[in-house]
């Protein structure tokens, strides 16, 4: 192989110096990362004490039945490690929400913000996902408010509200997914039959019919969401939606 002359050399490498410069500029940003919040070791637990509690919590009908108290006073010793005030503020709440476990009959909003506080307990990062501490927060609000109502029959006002906070996001994220080209027909359903459950899981009926109406709507024309007929009914049935779930508090 021939030797590549001196002056080619520098030429080439007086064209790369910007490239190297720039990239060499960036490498601490790409090679250093997130300082962990806390000790690996427990994050682990905190993990391992949130998919322990997930399956109890799955199985309460059946041979998990003992298993959700002992779960969650496990998980609430960790956050009282942590001492972090996100963590004890959700192991708090999900341990006031544990006495309640031994009722004859559970207020479904009880049993709705315990099933979605525990699935936020089993994102892959645990305590170091950056969501956490919002996420904590509002689910420990959530319990809160469940845990607070005396009565399985009466209505929570503050749990409604969190209700419309979320499902009013959820609808702007399925008019983003139908303004898409060509349309997200994945995140449509996904969305539509979440907010279906959510609304069953609370009892508005209503909410829950029009947005299954919704969620088979999209199933049936997935493959014609681009014509405008189509793309038409689903507009309208998602503004009937969005307009219903804005008078759930009023």
């Amino acid at each position: 192989m021939a030797d590549i002359p001196e002056h080619e050399l520098e030429e080439t490498r007086a064209a790369l110096a910007p490239t190297l410069e720039a990239a060499a500029a960036i490498l601490p940003w790409v090679a250093t990362p997130r300082k962990a919040r806390f000790d690996p070791k427990l994050n682990e637990r905190w993990m391992a004490a949130g998919k322990r509690l997930a399956a109890a919590w799955s199985e309460r009908h059946g041979a998990g039945a003992d298993d959700v108290r002992p779960a969650i006073f496990s998980l609430y010793a960790i956050a009282i490690e942590t001492a972090d005030a996100n963590c004890l503020r959700l192991g708090e709440a999900l341990a006031s929400a544990a006495d309640r476990l031994e009722e004859e009959v559970l207020p479904p909003r009880l049993i709705a913000a315990m099933t979605a506080a525990i699935e936020c307990l089993s994102e892959a990062e645990g305590l170091e996902h950056t969501a956490f501490p919002e996420r904590a927060d509002h689910f420990a609000k959530r319990l809160e408010a469940a845990a607070a109502t005396a009565n399985p029959d009466e209505r929570s006002v503050v749990l409604d509200q969190l209700f419309v906070d979320e499902a009013s996001e959820q609808i702007q994220l399925m008019h983003d997914a139908l303004a898409a080209l060509p349309p997200d027909a994945y995140a449509l359903a996904t969305e539509s039959l979440k907010l279906a459950q959510q609304a069953e899981l609370l009892e508005i009926w209503g909410i829950m019919h029009l947005a299954r109406q919704l969620s088979e709507c999209i199933n049936r024309n997935a493959a014609d969401l681009d014509s405008p007929a189509v793309r038409q009914e689903v507009q309208s049935r998602l503004e009937t939606l969005g307009s219903t779930i804005a008078t759930v508090n009023r």
